[in-house]
């Protein structure tokens, strides 16, 4: 894992710290934080010593479990990367020159499947990138990892090479996890691309391009996980604003004589008004039958 992604990964797992994400999400990136043996100086540039660290006291056992499995692996292979230049600055004969004070060798060339795209990023799909789906020998799966290489592609400069290889492996953990081409298969599918091309979602498709949400745990991730802190934060702040609305208080309420009670067939219904939903849509009505105690809605 190089610096890059290893900065990716740890700018998303402090995100989903801050932002409160379920356990289950933190662990995800923790895990894929593992694999990577970062030097000294990686971990002091994206700071990843730190943010993990900070996870060693979290609450949920797991994640400070992890947490601290993580932290104690990376110190061990900073003291071994120390002991191993200490070997090497004793064994070096004087006047030579270590190859840290060597001139830089030029970077190897990127391959040209991994060079970054450079056209519009607003327009990007399969077809405009040039890119064959058929992959399958299915027409539906194909058309699937279609739809798929347009969401992730979307806004993003990812080499065409790397976003169809993302599209396939999503597409074929969707057929496994939903039992083929079923229409949970292609519902879920749909949600995964409509999620893709939210605005203000930008990190999700980031994070699944980077690995740190994995094909696996994309597929199965629920429509509020999909949403991105932001939307989550509207949609709370919204259900309050409603159920605050809707809490109108006993005295405020009035007797219908024109309402009839569907349980026991009598007129005695009382009844409150609140917009629960956006201003165009009509106001909710709250019914209660003041004989029986039936309670019902109506729009």
């Amino acid at each position: 894992m190089d610096q890059r992604e290893l900065d990716a990964r740890v700018k998303a797992l402090h995100k989903a710290a801050q932002s409160n994400e379920p356990p289950s999400a933190i662990i995800s990136i923790i895990e894929s934080l593992r694999s990577a043996s970062p030097t000294e100086e990686m971990l002091r540039t994206t700071k990843a010593g730190i943010v993990v660290g900070k996870l060693r006291g979290n609450a949920n056992k797991d994640v400070a479990k992890i947490a601290t499995e993580v932290v104690a692996k990376w110190k061990k292979g900073i003291e071994l990367e120390k002991k191993s230049k200490g070997l090497q600055s004793a064994k070096a004969p004087k006047g030579s020159v270590s190859p840290a004070s060597k001139a830089a060798s030029p970077a190897p060339k990127q391959l040209s499947g991994n060079k970054a795209y450079e056209g519009d990023l607003e327009k990007r799909n399969f077809k405009t990138d040039k890119v064959n789906i058929a992959r399958t020998g299915s027409q539906v799966r194909d058309n699937c990892i279609g739809l798929l290489y347009n969401g992730l592609a979307y806004r993003s400069r990812e080499s065409e090479d790397n976003v169809i290889t993302r599209a396939i492996e999503v597409e074929r953990a969707a057929f496994k996890a939903y039992n083929g081409e079923t229409k949970e298969y292609k519902d879920k599918i749909r949600s995964l691309f409509q999620n893709l091309k939210v605005k203000t979602n930008a990190d999700l498709g980031r994070n699944v391009m980077s690995g740190t949400i994995s094909a696996d745990r994309f597929v199965v991730m629920t429509s509020k996980e999909l949403m991105s802190a932001q939307q989550r934060k509207a949609d709370a702040e919204l259900e309050l604003e409603n159920m605050k609305k809707a809490q109108v208080p006993m005295a405020e309420k009035s007797i219908s004589d024109s309402l009839e009670c569907s349980n026991c067939k009598k007129k005695m219904v009382s009844y409150t008004q609140a917009q629960t939903r956006s201003a165009d849509e009509p106001m909710t009505t709250f019914c209660e039958c003041m004989n029986c105690g039936k309670r019902w809605k109506f729009s």
